[in-house]
């Protein structure tokens, strides 16, 4: 296995939250993993993207020119990385922001779903759930896991992020 993944979207939408959770559930999993994030100038609202490769054997760079999985909150982002996709490659995207996101890739109501849940935050954890849903890199359990430490000090946002992963995973 060896899968090079984007994830990009704007400042504030937790782009960097969604690679650290997919990388750290790869090492969960016994797999080599990258992280590498990428801000844009502005704290908010600006783009922001990450780079998570996993594989079965040690990762010689960070580094993705033509990812096989991208992960696009934003039209700004689909319309940057959409192009660098590797032919065959897979893409999620946030349909509720995303206007081509039902004829260009899988379309996931991110904002949509994490708004009915009670939280807009959550729409990194719907796209994680569907992309996890889809993809089977990893079990539900190993996500639920590291969901759980990842809000451990943060136990009142524990039960939306839980929901709008399982939620994602039943789009």
């Amino acid at each position: 296995m060896y899968e090079k993944i984007i994830i990009a979207g704007s400042g504030g939408q937790g782009i960097m939250f969604l690679g650290s959770i997919i990388a750290k559930c790869a090492l969960a999993g016994g797999k080599f993993t990258t992280f590498y994030p990428s801000y844009g100038a502005e704290m908010r609202g600006g783009t922001a993207s990450c780079s998570v490769i996993i594989s079965d054997t040690e990762i010689g760079s960070p580094m993705i020119n033509n990812p096989s999985i991208l992960i696009i909150l934003n039209e700004q982002s689909y319309n940057k990385f959409s192009p660098k996709l590797k032919p065959g490659g897979r893409m999620f995207l946030n349909s509720s922001l995303i206007n081509d996101a039902e004829s260009a890739g899988i379309p996931v109501p991110a904002t949509e779903t994490a708004t009915e849940l009670g939280d807009v935050r959550a729409a990194n954890l719907v796209m994680l759930g569907k992309f996890v849903s889809v993809t089977k890199l990893f079990p539900a359990e190993t996500v639920n896991r590291v969901i759980r430490d990842c809000f451990s000090a943060k136990k009142g946002l524990l039960d939306i992020n839980l929901n709008a992963f399982l939620k994602g995973t039943e789009l």
